[in-house]
């Protein structure tokens, strides 16, 4: 007898569906969603499967007894409620072996001035094995770190091909160089960007298109174990809110070229204005060609550095529209991204925030002026009571839209002792791009029709999005504060077909952050730019995944590179549903 999905979640529970759900499928002639499950070990028997339907739903929990990621966070919540303990941690999508497969990084917490874990906690870093399992290899490939982490950016500072790693933490940050064998170098020191003091996120772009990767670095409060303050929720102590620490300036980092790094905030104009600062993302909002930043701060007015002319840096939020909210004040601003969301060509911003303030969407009116059109796409009813950090937009489905998922969860532990209607730990939200010309039919919440894990609250941080079984689905893995991570499969990703790129820049920045990439597939055409961060700690797959629907050839692609090469490169003749690299100014791709 064959049962469909709902006969058997009612026979036995969402909780048991989930562990059996296989985590990917063979490749085979048929359609994706009815090939044969291929089982991994630590799955059941293929007996299990024989008499259901697989699963529809658009992403599927992938257990550790399957995947072999074992870690989890610890938040080392104590009874002085130090604020850093509400915060991390990130975790990253990278190729740290150029294998072609996305391996896995996660931050944890460890030893400061309020904590000294015994036994030390550490970082983890997992090889991808390519069947779906990972293995952790931290020892071997010495990344450990070991302070009170907080994120994590990835990027090829020395351009030799293999991605390297800024971790960032609250006293002192590191810089892990890829030395190509595996393993990693701490070479904070030589390079001089540690960034003492609290980081929180972190990124790479050339912010003076001289074709080397730059770090701008998040500085959050001025806090030490000396300057915590008590504060109580119903005479409990509990978490005080940040608008009672100090803001601090950012850091931003010039890459010299030659390992070294010199600290540019003040004369670049960054230093000027002191913020509490989250999630930044690198983007060109005004499309001249050098890429500004989006900086979320918390309690205080949030950022637009604009790149303007010789290294300078202006912050034109307010009159941008994007400082405050719509009643013009400060909100919490966290996790950040920039997408093209109406195809006009022009960069808009999202930010989200916490409880009782609604998440902002912000279009771009093309003259460095923003529109908050929340309310119109139906995002701001949708999160007024949520809180939140990690975020992406990206193609889950491959129908050319980027949708966006968002992963939530408030900082304080005694917050439903507060508002009865506000969680402690939240679910996540998944938006679908229709690809609609109208705001209000743009964006669709679909979280409640996606399956048993938007239905489970959790104290998700980071989000970081990857193709870790490079079927053309982009899959999604969140970092919970105090929990263990959250590994989600792409489950109808590649029921549409795609072309994936990885693009190598060779006089622009070796990772292309800032190209643009233009294609058309019949009635389809679409541009994506590759912009630099995004979400809250975490950093991306650095592959592009262009959707194109049930379409079945892409007729012509089109890279417009960033400075200073300015090339604007066309293809044709392109494959499809496979990962393809190409590199500035060849006409061939590998």
């Amino acid at each position: 007898m064959r049962h469909n999905r709902r006969d058997f979640l009612r026979r036995i529970g969402s909780s048991l569906a989930l562990s059996v759900l296989p985590p990917f499928w063979r490749a085979s002639s048929l359609h994706p969603r009815f090939a044969i499950p291929r089982l991994l070990p630590g799955w059941p028997s293929t007996a299990n499967f024989s008499a259901l339907s697989l699963p529809d739903y658009p992403f599927v929990e992938i257990p550790a007894s399957a995947s072999g990621i074992t870690f989890k966070h610890t938040a080392a919540h104590s009874p002085q409620k130090y604020l850093p303990e509400t915060t991390g941690a990130g975790c990253a999508f990278l190729d740290y072996d150029n294998d072609g497969w996305m391996d896995i990084y996660f931050v944890n917490s460890g030893k400061c001035d309020f904590y000294a874990p015994d036994p030390p906690l550490r970082n983890a870093l997992y090889h991808n094995n390519r069947d779906g399992t990972f293995t952790d290899v931290t020892e071997r490939s010495r990344v450990q770190a070991g302070g009170y982490g907080q994120g994590v950016a990835v990027g090829d500072y020395d351009g030799d091909g293999f991605p390297d790693m800024y971790v960032t933490q609250y006293g002192r940050s590191i810089l892990y160089h890829n030395n190509g064998d595996g393993t990693f170098t701490d070479v904070t020191e030589k390079a001089g960007v540690a960034a003492p003091g609290w980081s929180s996120s972190a990124v790479w772009f050339d912010y003076d298109n001289d074709g080397k990767l730059d770090l701008f670095v998040c500085r959050f409060v001025d806090f030490d174990k000396s300057k915590n303050l008590p504060c109580k929720a119903n005479d409990m102590p509990g978490y005080c809110v940040p608008h009672l620490y100090k803001p601090m300036a950012s850091w931003l980092f010039h890459n010299n070229g030659d390992g070294t790094f010199t600290d540019v905030s003040a004369a670049s104009g960054i230093a000027n204005y002191k913020g509490k600062a989250w999630g930044v993302v690198a983007t060109d909002i005004n499309n001249d060609g050098r890429m500004d930043l989006f900086v979320a701060n918390d309690t205080v007015a949030n950022f637009l550095f604009a790149n303007r002319v010789n290294g300078k840096f202006e912050e034109i939020g307010q009159p941008a529209g994007i400082a405050y909210s719509d009643e013009g004040r400060p909100r919490s601003g966290m996790g950040v991204d920039s997408v093209d969301l109406n195809q006009d060509g022009w960069m808009d911003l999202f930010v989200a925030n916490i409880d009782h303030e609604a998440y902002a969407l912000y279009q771009n009116n093309h003259d460095e002026t923003f529109d908050n059109i929340a309310a119109a796409t139906g995002i701001a009813n949708a999160t007024r009571l949520m809180s939140g950090w990690g975020l992406k937009f990206f193609d889950y489905d491959n129908d050319g839209n980027l949708d966006l998922m968002i992963a939530d969860g408030h900082p304080d532990d005694l917050i439903e002792k507060i508002y009865e209607n506000v969680k402690y730990e939240e679910p996540l939200l998944l938006f679908h791009n229709s690809g609609s010309d109208h705001p209000e039919n743009r964006l669709k919440n679909v979280s409640a029709n996606s399956g048993p894990v938007f239905s489970r609250a959790m104290s998700a941080r980071g989000l970081a999005i990857g193709d870790f079984d490079n079927n053309g689905a982009v899959d999604v893995l969140i970092s919970c504060n105090d929990e263990k991570p959250v590994l989600l499969r792409n489950n109808v990703g590649a029921n549409n077909h795609w072309l994936g790129l990885k693009l190598i820049g060779r006089k622009a920045n070796i990772d292309a952050i800032g190209a643009r990439v233009t294609y058309q597939a019949g009635d389809l055409k679409r541009t994506q730019m590759k912009v630099g961060g995004g979400s809250f700690l975490s950093s991306h797959d650095p592959r592009v995944v262009l959707g194109i629907g049930p379409r079945t050839k892409i007729d012509w692609l089109e890279i417009d590179w960033p400075q200073p090469s300015g090339l604007k490169q066309r293809l044709t003749g392109l494959p499809l549903d496979r990962y393809i690299t190409l590199r500035e100014g060849e006409a061939k791709w590998e």
